[in-house]
């Protein structure tokens, strides 16, 4: 009697669909590619955000700014005044303030600041050389004496002493240098201009503008 033979056939998939190679090749590639625009995405974000921290680095960090020179409180210690005369003296104690908002010290050479009456010196104090650290203020106290001996005989001071306010300038010019991330240095100057009302009753200063 004749054997009888049994042929295996390969089981079709679950599906009914056979995956050939090519379409496997597809899908490789496919994989590479968006994995290839993924990065590229990713290296772009990149680069934008580092401009944009360049960006404002640049307008905060290392933008210098002037820094600023004022006169702080002042206690007046004496004060005479003869308005028939005309003349009149005083003694007080300020403090002479620096201010930088800037990232890196500024450093500011010796100056004076120089107090008038209707544009006549009556008075200077010294401002020594300093340096203002970043970001802060600079306070210097000083004491200040000033008199009437240099005014000409032609000025008002005699009806202002009677009205019982003598307002008085005083004006500054520092020159100096600020300094950021310890290699760029930009030299900068800072001026004063301030107004002084002192009231002659009670012997206080009764207004104090700067700018």
């Amino acid at each position: 009697m004749a054997e009888k033979t049994h042929q295996a056939y390969p089981l079709a998939p679950a599906n009914g669909y056979t995956r050939s190679d090519g379409e496997s090749l597809v899908s490789e590639d496919e994989l590479k590619r968006r994995k290839r625009i993924r990065l590229f995405t990713y290296i772009g974000i990149f680069i934008v955000f580092q401009i944009i921290v360049m960006t404002v680095f640049g307008l905060t960090v290392m933008k210098v700014k002037t820094p600023k020179v004022r006169l702080g409180e002042i206690n007046v210690q004496d004060f005479n005044s003869v308005p028939a005369t005309p003349s009149f003296d005083t003694t007080f104690t300020t403090q002479i303030r620096v201010k930088n908002t800037n990232w890196g010290p500024y450093k500011f050479d010796a100056s004076t600041v120089t107090f008038m009456y209707q544009r006549v010196a009556v008075g200077q104090v010294t401002v020594p050389k300093g340096k203002a650290g970043m970001r802060s203020t600079k306070k210097m106290n000083v004491e200040v004496s000033l008199n009437a001996n240099g005014l000409p005989s032609s000025s008002n001071l005699g009806s202002e002493l009677n009205s019982g306010v003598l307002t008085l300038n005083s004006q500054a010019k520092l020159s100096g240098k600020v300094e950021l991330m310890l290699i760029m240095k930009k030299k900068k100057s800072s001026t004063m201009d301030c107004m002084i009302g002192f009231d002659l009753s009670t012997k206080t200063v009764k207004s104090l503008q700067c700018k």
